[in-house]
């Protein structure tokens, strides 16, 4: 985050319990909530595994998401 200048919360779910709140079934898992608290994006298992460019797909959303209006 800080090498980054991150200026949102990101979660760390050490304790598992968003993953259960969530009924997640998958690690690694990434979910995108939007300025109003809403899910909108999310991304399961290894970002870049088999050349699945889940991380660029996911700066993507992540720009249109911090240009949207509040």
């Amino acid at each position: 985050m800080k090498e980054h200048g991150f200026q949102f919360p990101i979660l760390i779910d050490t304790d598992q319990k968003t993953w259960d709140h969530w009924g997640n079934s998958m690690w690694p898992a990434v979910y995108l909530i939007d300025k109003k608290g809403r899910i909108r994006y999310w991304w399961f298992g290894e970002l870049n595994w088999n050349d699945a460019s889940g991380q660029k797909l996911l700066e993507r959303r992540i720009k249109e998401l911090l240009a949207e209006e509040s």
